[in-house]
């Protein structure tokens, strides 16, 4: 059998990493998604120790632990090895978010046999260009679903997946959008320099139209 195409999408929050998942999604049959935020969301509601303090993180704005964001992961992809026979690609966002994850995450894929086929996507923006799509997006109050102030999204109204009203997040100030900004700089970045420097690093300009960056997804991944 083949060995999966595992994609991981690297980007400054508002890069619109969300957006280019589901577009990978829809282009390509037969693809998994993990989103680490949803993963923590539905940890958050069990009533055992590690859910009530994942919520309690989580309200708090925090990141949770590397060996428990780990854990919940590892147990999310043991699922679908056991499903495989059928999948032909991962498309993961939202994690690594610290090297110590990065270096994790490459030994599961190893254990699993999945490391042969693993791609780095960073879709690059500026700090300028991040604090301005982070102070203008919004957010569905209903399904939580994150809308880009960007092409066609700046016009609607409405969930484009549900239908609901779209509101801002009262937590997307340009100090809070400022801060994002370093953290990408001191925790993320070093993840696309070790990608990078392993021969997995793909990077594309996330200031072009979001056409445009699926395109340029395309081909890198052909």
């Amino acid at each position: 059998m083949k060995t999966p195409q595992i994609i991981i999408l690297l980007g400054k929050s508002g890069s619109g990493k969300g957006t280019q998942a589901d577009f990978l999604l829809n282009k390509f049959k037969n693809f998994e998604y993990l989103e680490s935020g949803k993963l923590l969301r539905a940890k958050a509601k069990d009533k055992d120790y590690i859910g009530r303090r994942v919520k309690e993180i989580l309200l708090k704005g925090e990141l949770i632990p590397a060996p428990v964001i780990s854990t919940i992961w590892l147990k999310k992809v043991a699922g679908l090895k056991e499903k495989s026979k059928n999948m032909r690609g991962l498309i993961m966002d939202g994690n690594p978010r610290r090297m110590i994850e990065a270096q994790m995450i490459d030994e599961a894929f190893k254990f699993f046999g999945w490391d042969k086929n693993v791609k780095a996507i960073l879709i690059d923006i500026s700090d300028k260009e991040g604090i301005w799509r982070l102070t203008k997006r919004r957010m569905c109050k209903d399904c939580r679903n994150k809308v880009p102030f960007v092409g066609e999204f700046k016009n609607i109204t409405r969930c484009p997946k549900c239908g609901g009203k779209l509101i801002r997040r009262s937590d997307d100030t340009v100090a809070a959008a400022t801060s994002r900004m370093k953290w990408f700089k001191t925790e993320v970045q070093p993840i696309a320099d070790y990608y990078k420097k392993t021969g997995r690093l793909i990077k594309i300009n996330g200031e072009q139209s979001i056409e445009d960056v699926s395109k340029d997804l395309l081909k890198a991944l052909k």
